[in-house]
């Protein structure tokens, strides 16, 4: 596909049409097959790929939820905050990649208009309160371990106006598109679906929206998140420095950088394709790009379903060892460890 030209259609869809091509209800992605977007193969492949982030999303975001219900000792106020991922990406892996794997598996948006509407308002607003609860972790861990407010004790009922929160920003974000600012519409392969990004309609106001999203639901979490861990990670070197000779305090110290260089990865590779894709597309307006790698960001913030969970929740020691136990498996660490490894780290933090 060398270029696209934009076509005015009726109020639920735009399609983009390669240049040759005239017959555009032939390539309407709730009619037909998409077929001329790529390879049967590709489609097949694709929905593959949802259908296991289906499963193993699913699979282990509920784990997380029941073990939380079914254990006294995991609810404290991190792990309220990582339920509260949990549901979120169950949300997304149970709606977002269901309908993606059903449609990829047709060729086409069989959901039609609505289903498309249904599964972009759904994966944006998980995807968002998943976003925003990556930046409250973090706000937590700066408040708990570097004691920027002294003795201030960050509680439950905390942890629970936090969740509540996300919840709220990400329908201040999810909403709109269903009252006119933006609007959800197929993207990429057309198989999946998402905020309007890439046309140019005034109608709508796309471009304030992108800029929108791109400010307030990536940049402010992204920064909560960086200042959050680079004062964490500068509070533990200073008190590794301090205590050079112990062992623990090193160890403690190195596992730290790591969780931290790992959780900020796991948020860029989430959310920086589509914050940069979109950001590209609405300032090179006329710029010819191939629509189809759109599918691209799309794809990654729906595996953050299964990577989130494993990177916050399966290295936290009293999940693991929860979810063996739950499962009848057998637990060889200790399940009076600490919540997770940051957790620990905190003793060595000021008093």
């Amino acid at each position: 596909m060398r270029g696209h030209r934009q076509t005015e259609l009726p109020e639920d869809f735009w399609i983009p049409i390669p240049l040759e091509t005239n017959n555009i209800t032939s390539l309407s992605p709730f009619l037909v097959t998409q077929d001329h977007l790529g390879h049967m193969g590709v489609f097949y492949a694709m929905s593959a790929f949802m259908f296991f982030l289906f499963v193993i999303g699913t699979s282990i975001n509920v784990l997380t939820i029941l073990c939380t219900i079914q254990y006294k000792k995991l609810r404290s106020h991190l792990n309220y905050i990582l339920v509260n991922l949990a549901v979120s990406n169950l949300l997304v892996s149970g709606i977002g990649s269901s309908t993606c794997f059903y449609c990829f598996l047709n060729r086409y948006m069989a959901v039609g208009p609505l289903g498309c509407k249904v599964e972009g308002f759904t994966a944006t607003l998980g995807g968002m309160v998943s976003l925003w609860s990556l930046a409250v972790v973090a706000f937590e861990r700066w408040l708990v371990v570097c004691k920027p407010l002294g003795n201030f004790a960050f509680k439950p009922h905390h942890a629970i106006a936090c969740c509540a929160a996300t919840w709220f920003f990400a329908l201040i974000a999810a909403v709109p598109p269903l009252f006119g600012w933006s609007r959800y519409i197929p993207e990429g392969m057309q198989c999946s679906c998402g905020p309007d990004w890439y046309t140019t309609n005034n109608k709508y106001n796309n471009e304030t929206y992108v800029y929108f999203l791109f400010g307030f639901c990536f940049a402010v979490p992204f920064t909560t998140i960086v200042f959050c861990y680079s004062q964490l990670l500068l509070l533990m070197k200073s008190a590794a420095k301090a205590q050079a000779e112990s062992a623990s305090t090193q160890k403690a110290e190195k596992e730290v950088t790591r969780m931290v260089v790992v959780m900020v990865i796991g948020f860029l590779v989430c959310w920086s394709p589509y914050a940069i894709f979109a950001l590209w597309v609405v300032n090179n307006r006329g710029q010819t790009f191939d629509l189809r790698m759109a599918t691209i960001p799309s794809c990654l913030s729906k595996a953050s379903t299964v990577y989130n969970p494993m990177i916050y929740i399966l290295l936290n020691k009293q999940f693991r060892t929860c979810i063996k136990k739950m499962l009848g498996m057998s637990a060889g660490e200790d399940e009076e460890g600490s919540s997770t490894s940051v957790t620990e780290v905190s003793k060595v933090g000021p008093a």
